[in-house]
């Protein structure tokens, strides 16, 4: 089956369009250029870019083979070998299938040595065709029959990953494939090669004391996630610690620890938490950033085993900390804010339900803004002939940046509204209630905290006045009354305010979380839940969609704008969207495909809105379209420091 990427409907194998939404299975789209590229192309054959999907492959020799020539990357074998063992050349297929291609030339030994790794890029030639232990571990895509992972016979190594990927901790690399052919074992996992290694970001001097001490708690988190499945080896490898593009630790690859338990004394001590502060220290002197305080205290009672358990070990590093934390920076200019930070955990971007301890300590430090992108598109759909949407987006960034700091401070009104009321009206509605409550917020939100929440809902109750009198002045009545939904962001630094009315909706994405909808709309159905009656019997009434709340039918009496705060403390992409996008489950169906990649600051954050509004024209294009995105990252805060 070839899975649509960008409906994800199953198609055969011949197939070169999806059969639903029309998407080409032969071809995908540059990222850089637009072109059409074939999926057994590496580069961009217009403007050379890399398109490919690049897995990295670990190759395991199970005997030993003799190599009697190596000519252009190609062995060719002896002493047993067969005709149906794989030729290892640059541009050959590891796989019988003929799916994965080598981009790389294997290591030219006299002798390829019994279970020696070799470690190479391929290219996925067939990046929609699934594998089978991507079915299993999306429980088998509807109709798909799966083997399931004990039938497939996959390598020891793999069945660590299976283990782990259903949690998806953001630490572990993805596994896409595995199997054991001939006289090898091929494990397939997401290519990590390029990453940072994280001793060369330690040994940084303009890198602070609180991200190195992140890096060590994300160490602690993920000590207890490999302890699971035999693999805490994997953290005391200093060149497999990797950093992404937002600077969160990961593995470039998990090591499997000796099997049995007849382990000497020595073997044993190296899988235990003092073998981690071995790690530090080793960091420490490699990276000659031996002067942090306290934290090489830690070292020493790993050492003599005053500390030995996670759970004391992560109290230690809470009150280590606590000392370093910075005071609040001073105003740089007259419109900065003394409150650029807001109080929380330090994010380890693990699925809390994977912690064993769910009681351990946290650790508790500012975050401030590392960057804020937003975007906005409003499409009028597919049977509509006219646009009632309509949105604002009015953002100020300030930056400060000093040899030793960098401080971004942001400020932020993101509006979107979905008129009613027909043709010259819900347009109308829509878009004077979007200027209304910007020009209110500008001349009322002067101070530099967010406005309280009984400004954001005078901003709210005007436009409604200002829809009502329009409604009166013209003599409409019943469904010829325009009105608007309205859902509203409001930014200070890390610090957010929502204010909604109708069933236009926030969501919110993180790594942690996954995908939350943060407003509950105001419609009948809604109304009947919170009076304790049952979901499906609530959307059995035909009103069940029917607005209980909206703006300019009806006068300020009746409006009761809901209006929330909440605090960014980790990466996050957050989404504002008419029903027209967010109609028929559409977001929680495919926000894993085009919400979460979003997350990462190399995704164009435009053209992954115009990919979510192309996505709902295919299922809810009986409406006009209109959504906003803003992705906010943030570090500790590592202001202050000498």
């Amino acid at each position: 089956m070839l899975i649509c990427p960008h409906c994800e409907f199953e198609n055969p194998n011949d197939n070169k369009f999806c059969q639903k939404c029309g998407t080409s299975l032969i071809h995908r789209t540059c990222h850089q250029c637009s072109a059409d590229v074939l999926l057994d192309m590496q580069y961009c054959q217009n403007c050379g870019a890399e398109c490919g999907t690049i897995w990295w492959a670990i190759i395991t020799q199970e005997t030993s083979v003799a190599v009697s020539e190596v000519e252009d990357g190609k062995l060719t074998q002896h002493q047993g070998s067969t005709s149906s063992q794989p030729q290892f050349a640059v541009g050959s297929f590891l796989d019988r299938g003929q799916r994965y291609q080598l981009l790389e030339p294997l290591p030219s030994p006299e002798v390829f040595a019994a279970n020696t790794e070799v470690k190479v890029r391929v290219l996925d030639c067939q990046p929609y065709q699934i594998s089978p232990i991507e079915a299993v571990l999306d429980n088998g895509p509807q109709g798909l029959i799966v083997p399931s992972v004990s039938v497939i016979g996959i390598p020891p190594l793999a069945q660590a990953y299976v283990t782990l990927q259903p949690d998806r901790p953001p630490g572990i690399p993805l596994i896409h494939d595995a199997w054991q052919q001939d006289n090898i074992q091929v494990v397939l996992i997401e290519d990590r090669s390029h990453w940072q290694l994280l001793i060369d970001a330690w040994q940084d001097q303009e890198t602070n004391p609180l991200q190195i001490l992140h890096w060590c708690y994300q160490m602690i988190q993920l000590w207890g996630i490999l302890e699971r499945v035999n693999c805490r080896q994997s953290l005391l490898e200093l060149s497999n610690l990797r950093l992404d593009e937002d600077q969160t630790l990961g593995l470039q690859r998990l090591y499997l620890e000796i099997p049995g338990g007849n382990l000497s004394p020595d073997e044993e001590e190296s899988l235990t938490i003092k073998a981690l502060g071995r790690v530090w220290h080793a960091i420490c002197r490699e990276s000659q950033r031996t002067q942090l305080g306290s934290a090489m205290q830690i070292l020493e009672d790993l050492e003599v085993g005053k500390i030995e358990t996670l759970e004391e070990l992560r109290s230690r590093l809470q009150d280590i900390a606590t000392e370093l934390e910075p005071p609040s920076p001073a105003d740089f200019s007259s419109t900065a804010t003394n409150n650029t930070t807001s109080p929380t955990m330090l994010q380890d971007n693990y699925r809390e339900d994977i912690d064993k301890n769910e009681d351990a300590p946290t650790m508790i430090l500012s975050m401030q803004l590392k960057s804020v992108e937003n975007t906005g598109r409003t499409d009028v759909g597919r049977q509509r002939n006219h646009n009632e949407d309509y949105f604002g987006i009015e953002t100020s960034q300030q930056k400060l940046e000093l040899p030793r700091s960098r401080i971004l401070q942001a400020r932020g009104i993101y509006i979107l509204c979905d008129g009613m009321g027909g043709h010259a009206s819900g347009e109308v509605a829509s878009e004077l209630a979007v200027k209304t409550v910007r020009q209110y917020l500008r001349q009322n939100w002067v101070s530099e905290e967010l406005p309280t929440a009984e400004t954001i809902q005078a901003a709210v109750f005007l436009a409604n006045q200002t829809i009502y009198n329009l409604n009166q002045q013209d003599a409409r009545s019943g469904v010829g009354r325009m009105g608007t939904t309205l859902v509203m962001l409001l930014m200070q630094n890390t610090k957010l305010a929502v204010a909604h009315v109708g069933d236009s909706r926030l969501y919110r994405v993180t790594r942690k979380r996954g995908l939350e909808q943060l407003t509950v709309d105001h419609e009948v159905g809604q109304r009947e839940i919170a009076k304790g009656v049952d979901f499906t019997i609530a959307y059995a009434r035909p009103d069940a969609y029917q607005l209980t709340q909206a703006l300019g039918p009806r006068d300020t009496n009746f409006l009761h704008p809901h209006v929330d705060f909440f605090e960014i403390r980790e990466d996050t992409l957050l989404l504002l969207a008419s029903d027209g996008l967010s109609d028929n489950d559409l977001l929680e169906n495919h926000w894993q495909t085009h919400l979460e990649p979003l997350l990462s600051s190399g995704v164009n954050l435009e053209l992954g809105l115009n990919d979510l509004i192309d996505l709902a024209n295919e299922h809810n294009g009986h409406d006009n379209i209109t959504g906003i995105l803003i992705r906010v990252k943030v570090c500790p805060n590592q202001q202050n420091f000498p």
